[in-house]
């Protein structure tokens, strides 16, 4: 096990700590279990080691104000969201899942961009029936800042137990964006699995990218092995990651993983459960080989 750190490597000093917040808004909130009050925005689980995993787009919920204002129907934001990620990573001991839409507030977007104002954000799609007010991207502005302020927390704490971490930051993209009955994007430009690294600093954890796409192109997925590609149809360049890298330049390694939506028909929203099911046991199966790799690195 790395030996803790603390100060400018970690982004933590003592309880508190520097970090690069993805925003240049400056209100927030911190929560430990659920970011929210009530309905909760997010939640997080923590339990053993130093492997983490989030599932930052998989919330569908939207505050009361914004689902008045909000022009898309629900099954609309639920093709561009990613349902179901909070389920792929139900093995991880640690784990934080976004209840609220990405169509309220992006976490995985700077401040600037975190609440879409324009079709351009936002796929082309009219998200609101009129423009957002500034008081209105405030109080959005407030659960962005409040993410992240509550995952610093988390994630000096893993550095104070285990010296250093690893994040699976999940997501899942679409396959057949020209309709349902349409051919789906080739495998050459859509793996089954996307590893994101642009964010990654050059060479440092090359050993853990390595662990990762070995032991995902060697799982047994119902009798095939998946096609896993590195920056194909994404590249990593998601705030959350460059939050972790910021913060945590030696001892916080965070990796954008997109799955295509195999898992589920991506125009009705309806799941998988089998492929659900192996995904989570693909996931699991993760855990001790990053664990041990991590420690050597």
């Amino acid at each position: 096990m790395n030996a803790p750190r603390s100060g400018p490597a970690t982004g933590c000093a003592g309880d508190e700590g520097s970090m690069t917040i993805p925003s240049d808004d400056s209100s927030f909130m911190r929560q430990e279990q659920g970011g929210c009050h009530g309905d909760a925005c997010w939640s997080i689980v923590r339990g053993d080691g130093p492997i983490l995993a989030t599932a930052i787009h998989d919330g569908h919920g939207l505050r009361d104000e914004a689902r008045a204002l909000a022009r898309l129907s629900a099954a609309d934001r639920l093709r561009e969201e990613d349902p179901y990620t909070g389920e792929l990573i139900a093995a991880v001991p640690t784990r934080v899942v976004v209840h609220r839409s990405r169509f309220e507030v992006d976490i995985n977007r700077a401040a600037g961009e975190a609440v879409y104002r324009t079709p351009a954000q936002a796929w082309g799609l009219e998200v609101w029936k009129r423009p957002p007010d500034q008081e209105f991207i405030g109080r959005s502005l407030a659960l962005h800042q409040g993410f992240y302020e509550a995952m610093h927390s988390l994630l000096c704490g893993i550095i104070r137990e285990h010296g250093s971490f690893i994040l699976l930051d999940v997501h899942s993209y679409n396959h057949r964006r020209e309709g349902p009955a349409a051919a789906a994007t080739p495998s050459s430009r859509a793996p089954d699995i996307n590893i994101g690294t642009f964010s990654m600093p050059p060479k440092h954890w090359d050993r853990v990218l390595d662990a990762l796409t070995d032991g995902l192109r060697g799982f047994d997925y119902r009798g095939r092995r998946l096609s896993v590609g590195i920056d194909v149809a994404f590249q990593g360049r998601g705030a959350l990651t460059r939050f972790v890298h910021d913060s945590f330049p030696q001892t916080g390694c965070a990796i954008a993983f997109e799955v295509k939506k195999f898992f589920m028909d991506e125009w009705t929203g309806v799941p998988y459960r089998a492929d659900i099911a192996a995904l989570q046991r693909m996931i699991a199966s993760l855990l001790p080989v990053l664990r041990a790799t991590l420690a050597r690195t």
